[in-house]
């Protein structure tokens, strides 16, 4: 390639201020208010200068990146911009950075982050060596802006001033449109295969060359996921390698084994240097990946971060700490990706409802073409929560022996809710509505069964729920004023459970009918409604007032004392009724009495089954000599 072509101009430290001026000096063709349309810098545009003196490594790089970008142009600069340590750069670096940012700030306004946040709203980029990105300012600008709508905090960075003068050139290079390669390196995950994304998980790692994968494709955005160290990630027996062959080791800096002599502690010859990686954007998703300068566990000859900004990358995001990154920012990223998203919105909305700190940096412009994502809401749906508590209670109280029969099915749910709680699931494996459709039908089978059982056998150990509960309970406080189904007055109170595996309980108790009704939190409510006597050989009709905790179907029955069950016939033995929730609802059945039946008082229940959960309202009633 003859010099005059060449995006990236490899120059000495002494040329590098005129080279600038000359640069800079090249007129837009258009303007950037359009970037997609922006033709760039006018043709004959000398290439965007770099210092490279002693630094062979960033000549290598300045070669690898040409075919990666097919034109230099004035990115749309950003609101604001502060340069640290500005009297410690070479002449022509702040310069190459001016068209960057629409104003520059002194470094002195950073001594009051809150202030300056408070009277400059706008996005906001921070130019300085890596030595000056430290918990002071660094953490109170990425905590002011995480989640914020009215700031955004961006940064150019580099081991040393001819790093970070790479970093700066590239800002001005446009990716190549031929380079569309999306790649997923992980060791910690085995997401889907998304179209258009080349996904690489542990699987491949015995059985691909990872390393030719990763050397020899050029990227327009990868990302590499995996355990690891501030110096490394491993991808099974590969490992993406921090190693700077250019800098100079810092006595007294701990090191990784490497440094002391000893082997790497992964095989040699699958080492991928992490500065040779031909990729316009390199995503690091390892904890710890990017930290701050006081804060990086070893010296800067190993780190990850700066590797990766003397490589090619325009962008390189990094995590600055700890992150629980899987499934969900795998998939949010490979969306993004493909859809013109930003990397860093992207991860750290996903990661909201985990952390509240932000997981990773951005070093290089955004070039989101879609807006910021809300952050995830990682609460999964409440139906979902509850039925995971009385799984557990059900299966974990020592409520049901261990051979009952609807453990087996219990067992098999409590499996799936436990899945579906999990992040990797409810955020990216399947939707919401995915998820609940397969809860309800599971519901609907089990409560079926459920009543069943209960209407064949209302002495079955489940229906001693609220005695077995209630002695591992607690009172509550607050008791409320209802009315009996008698008619009068009754008091609702709430039995809290003293363990994990106890569920609350809620009884209704009136002073002339006892202890009528009994249910969940979250469980259909009941009232029994019927003449006070029926005749021998008579009819008694029997109105269930049911008002559903939620819309769905719900299964009642209606049972009577044994001693009564030989002289009475339950009419229907089920029924089935789509609820509406908060909306009461009537359900009829009908009790017939044998002629022999004795006359004395008698009592019946009728229960209602919904989302596992069992509720029962007894009424006392007569019955006469015919």
């Amino acid at each position: 390639m003859k010099p005059e072509d060449r995006l990236f101009r490899p120059v000495k430290l002494a040329q590098f201020p005129s080279a600038v001026k000359e640069f800079l000096a090249t007129p837009d063709t258009a303007s950037d208010a359009a970037p997609d349309a922006s033709p760039g810098l006018a043709p004959g545009t000398v290439g965007v200068p770099v210092p490279v003196d002693g630094r062979a490594d960033l000549a290598q790089s300045l070669d690898l990146a040409e075919p990666l970008y097919d034109a230099l142009h004035r990115p749309r600069p950003l609101d604001l911009g502060i340069v640290l340590g500005a009297d410690r750069l070479p002449d022509g670096l702040a310069e190459l950075a001016g068209p960057l940012a629409a104003e520059w700030l002194p470094e002195e306004r950073l001594a009051d982050t809150a202030a300056l946040l408070r009277d400059r709203p706008g996005s906001l980029l921070l130019v300085g060596c890596y030595d000056h990105l430290t918990l002071d300012p660094v953490r109170s600008l990425l905590f002011a802006t995480y989640r914020s709508r009215t700031h955004a905090l961006t940064l150019l960075s580099g081991r040393d001033a001819a790093s970070l003068a790479w970093s700066v050139a590239k800002q001005y290079a446009r990716p190549a449109a031929a380079i569309g390669a999306v790649g997923l390196f992980t060791d910690t995950d085995r997401p889907p295969h998304l179209p258009g994304v080349q996904v690489h998980d542990d699987r491949d790692f015995e059985r691909v060359d990872i390393q030719a994968a990763i050397l020899g494709t050029r990227w327009r955005k990868v990302a590499f996921q995996g355990h690891g160290k501030d110096d490394s990630v491993n991808l099974g027996e590969f490992t993406i390698c921090g190693l700077s062959p250019a800098a100079e080791a810092r006595p007294g800096l701990l090191g990784p084994r490497c440094s002391y002599g000893l082997p790497c502690y992964k095989p040699e010859d699958k080492l991928v240097p992490l500065h040779r990686v031909p990729a316009v954007e390199v995503v690091l998703s390892a904890c710890n990946s990017g930290p701050l300068a006081d804060l990086a566990l070893y010296d800067p000859k190993y780190q990850l971060l700066l590797n990766a900004l003397d490589g090619p990358a325009r962008t390189v995001v990094a995590a600055v700490s700890v992150h629980d990154s899987d499934r969900p920012e795998n998939v949010a990223w490979m969306r993004a990706a493909l859809t013109g998203g930003d990397t860093v919105d992207t991860l750290n909305a996903s990661l909201a409802g985990s952390h509240p700190y932000p997981a990773f940096l951005r070093f290089g412009l955004p070039d989101a073409t879609t807006p910021a994502p809300e952050p995830a809401d990682h609460r999964p749906d409440p139906l979902l929560l509850t039925v995971g508590r009385r799984l557990n209670a059900l299966l974990g109280s020592e409520l049901l022996p261990h051979n009952h029969t609807l453990r087996p099915r219990l067992t098999k749910l409590a499996r799936k809710v436990d899945l579906w709680v999990a992040r990797p699931t409810h955020l990216a494996d399947q939707s919401a509505a995915e998820i609940r459709a397969s809860l309800t039908a599971d519901l609907q089978s089990l409560d079926h069964v459920l009543a069943g059982q209960v209407a064949a056998d209302p002495e079955d150990e489940l229906m001693n729920y609220p005695a077995h509960f209630g002695d591992r309970s607690s009172l509550d406080p607050e008791v409320r004023e209802v009315t009996c189904h008698c008619g009068r007055p009754a008091q609702e109170f709430t039995r809290r459970g003293l363990l994990p595996q106890i569920l609350d309980t809620v009884c209704a108790v009136c002073m002339r009918c006892g202890d009528v009704t009994f249910r969940l939190p979250q469980a259909p409510s009941l009232l029994a409604h019927s003449a006070d006597e029926v005749p021998q050989g008579g009819v008694l009709e029997v109105r269930a007032e049911l008002t559903a905790a939620r819309t769905g179907p719900v299964r009642l029955g209606l049972f009577v004392p044994s001693y009564l069950r030989a002289d009475a016939t339950v009419e229907p033995e089920h029924a089935k009724v789509r609820a509406v929730g908060g909306r009461p609802t009537d359900v009829g059945f009908r009790v017939r009495f044998d002629p022999a039946t004795a006359p004395q008082a008698y009592y019946f229940t009728v229960f209602a089954v919904q989302d596992l959960a069992v509720s029962t309202a007894r009424r006392h009633f007569g019955v006469l000599p015919g």
